[in-house]
């Protein structure tokens, strides 16, 4: 399965699908409280083939004419959605894990809908979609490959519409391999640290645009509630956001890339963001090693390149690379030089973290000699 995703042209006939996405909202809520009463008189969350046998009924009813907006099997979908999220829910209750169930959404926040079979059809050089009778163009930067089984709709904060194309295309661009093997250690002064010494650095896409999004955060809270000078300084905001995000993605699709082209074989440390954030705040989140993990795998899976993830409990910092020998005081993070105190040799912290992960991801041993 493929994703191809595209921009629609803006156009006035767009206010169609936002009021479609809203009807999807409504439906979302209107779904959570039926679950709700369901669970507090049954004990247990609404199967799924009733909740739509309950919706195809209301669509007869006038005060429920949003759900002939955007086709059944859109409707459908939305029913599956909740249903995938109250079985995580109480899949995470059973396995003890702090979580909270499905909640209901403000409508204009509401993102997307989903249209399987029917409700879509594309022309005949793909440049055109149309969308419950209505076309639509948009920005096709690529070209699809696979036959296209779903079609998802879906609005951002500035108001924008992307177009979601599932494929079934299977064919996987395996370029030539080097042959050569890769620690990382993943760093807030150095994004990745290399066993080899290539180290990486990633500009904080966040930070460096933080004078003006504080600017524009100051600006948004002066505007009056309601008004149209808060919505634009809502969406000025919003743009700032995104450029951010984009700029950030742009570059971890890049260099995964390269990555993928220059090493046959990979190992990461496996990582707790959650608790990285808890320590270092805003700027882990600038850095977001969990999205270019996501995508270090995607992109691994076309180029043939293996990824390795090293358990994150593994004492990769406090471990000699030469000897093996464990130094407990290497566990103070203001250390970033020390001496082993067996073999003698001299490490940088980072470096002799990512050899380290390095071997054991491959399966080796220290060198067991002196330097």
């Amino acid at each position: 399965m493929k994703t191809f995703c595209f921009k629609l042209y803006k156009s006035e006939h767009n206010a169609k699908l936002h009021k479609q996405i809203n009807a999807a909202g409504l439906t979302y809520n209107h779904c959570i409280a039926l679950h709700n009463r369901y669970y507090k008189f049954f004990g247990k969350f609404l199967n799924q083939n009733k909740l739509k046998k309950h919706l195809t009924k209301l669509k007869k009813i006038s005060k429920f004419s949003y759900l002939l907006e955007y086709g059944s099997q859109a409707v459908q979908d939305v029913a599956e959605r909740i249903n995938r999220a109250f079985e995580l829910f109480f899949g995470n209750v059973k396995r003890k894990v702090h979580c909270s169930p499905p909640k209901f959404k403000k409508v204009r926040r509401y993102k997307s809908f989903t249209l399987k079979r029917a409700g879509w059809k594309l022309d005949e050089d793909n440049r055109t979609l149309k969308i419950n009778g209505q076309s639509y163009k948009y920005f096709q930067s690529r070209r699809i490959s696979g036959k296209v089984k779903t079609v998802t709709i879906k609005r951002d904060s500035l108001g924008d519409i992307y177009i979601y194309f599932v494929t079934d295309a299977k064919k996987i661009e395996v370029e030539t391999r080097t042959g050569q093997s890769v620690g990382f250690d993943f760093g807030l002064k150095t994004f990745l640290t290399a066993s080899d010494g290539k180290d990486i650095t990633s500009p904080l896409f966040f930070a460096s645009n933080s004078k003006a999004i504080a600017k524009a955060s100051r600006e948004l809270s002066r505007k009056s509630n309601g008004s149209n000078n808060r919505r634009r300084a809502r969406l000025k905001l919003a743009r700032l956001h995104k450029k951010a995000a984009n700029r950030r993605r742009d570059f971890h699709f890049k260099l995964a890339q390269k990555l993928c082209l220059e090493y046959d074989t990979i190992c990461l440390e496996n990582l707790s963001v959650k608790a990285m954030q808890r320590l270092h705040g805003k700027k882990i989140s600038d850095l977001a090693f969990g999205n270019f993990v996501k995508i270090l795998k995607y992109e691994a899976r076309k180029f043939g390149t293996l990824i390795v993830e090293v358990e994150r409990f593994f004492a990769s910092s406090q471990l000699c690379s030469y000897c093996g020998e464990k130094n407990l005081q290497v566990k103070d993070l203001n250390v970033r030089e020390w001496k082993c105190p067996k073999c003698g040799a001299e490490h940088d912290r980072d470096r002799n973290a990512a050899i380290n992960i390095l071997r054991e991801g491959l399966g080796q041993r220290p060198l067991q000699e002196t330097p």
